[in-house]
């Protein structure tokens, strides 16, 4: 290869290895020297990606103030590693932080993604409902924010490959029944019971076609949010144990603290 071509080809290399604009948020970060950090971030179009932010500890530093959790933003950065470096970082805009149990809510959502999500697995979709579901959480209705959780894992855990047809039961294929019970299990999927947390067949199927809808996150809303409080519990309860199955963990830190807080 002539001169010319290796250095359109190192070009070419490193212009790949540069993003631009970014939409981003911040799920997580942890000390990696005296003055730098270590930022997972979920991106729209990279999905989970580990960047050192260099400087961010400095008072002086204009990351200090950006790189917060629940906030959009707007990233650049490069490099080949499996941690990236860090150029620059813009609020995005768009809505103030969560507080309260909306922040804890939000911290919770944060875990499951860190947990479920392989770094460089871009995950679009789930990205913007990722994104809807922060913003509700910041508009500060309460009321909704079991609901929003629901639907979010539901969401989730479908966009990754873990959630089963809920029109059917798993291992048979035969379709549900409207006034029969149905569980779902981390390993054997929805199947038939008599007894034991359940919801009828109408419940998961009203959830099947909420999945199915144009705009699954607002619907799914609405569906979780008119269930009865037992029905709500019931579908908590069962999504609970999906989820720490797959995370491979018998209860979520960001779970235990809410669970705390709401002890005392």
């Amino acid at each position: 290869m002539t001169k010319r071509g290796c250095a359109a080809l190192a070009t070419s290399k490193a212009a790949t290895l540069r993003v631009l604009d970014e939409p981003a948020f911040v799920l997580h970060h942890y000390d990696w020297s005296e003055s730098s950090r270590i930022v997972e971030v979920l991106t729209r179009h990279q999905g989970r990606v580990a960047l050192v932010a260099k400087g961010a500890k400095r008072p002086t530093s204009n990351l200090r103030a950006v790189l917060l959790p629940l906030q959009p933003l707007s990233l650049c950065y490069g490099g080949d590693a499996e941690i990236r470096t860090l150029k620059s970082a813009e609020w995005a805009g768009g809505h103030v932080m969560p507080s309260g149990e909306a922040l804890l809510s939000g911290y919770y959502l944060n875990e499951l993604l860190l947990r479920l999500l392989a770094r460089d697995d871009p995950h679009p979709a789930l990205f913007d409902t990722y994104r809807q579901t922060v913003k509700v959480l910041a508009s500060g209705l309460d009321n909704t924010i079991a609901p929003l959780l629901r639907a979010f894992e539901l969401l989730l855990l479908r966009d990754i490959g873990f959630l089963p047809d809920l029109s059917v039961q798993t291992l048979t294929l035969q379709a549900l029944q409207a006034g029969s019970n149905y569980a779902l299990f981390a390993e054997g999927g929805l199947r038939a019971v008599e007894e034991g947390v359940a919801l009828r067949g109408s419940h998961w199927l009203q959830l099947h076609a909420a999945l199915a809808s144009d705009a699954p996150l607002t619907v799914l809303l609405r569906c979780c949010a008119e269930f009865a409080p037992e029905l709500r519990s019931a579908l908590q309860t069962q999504l609970r144990n999906l989820l720490h199955y797959h995370c491979g963990v018998s209860s979520l830190r960001t779970r235990q603290v809410m669970m705390d807080l709401q002890a005392l």
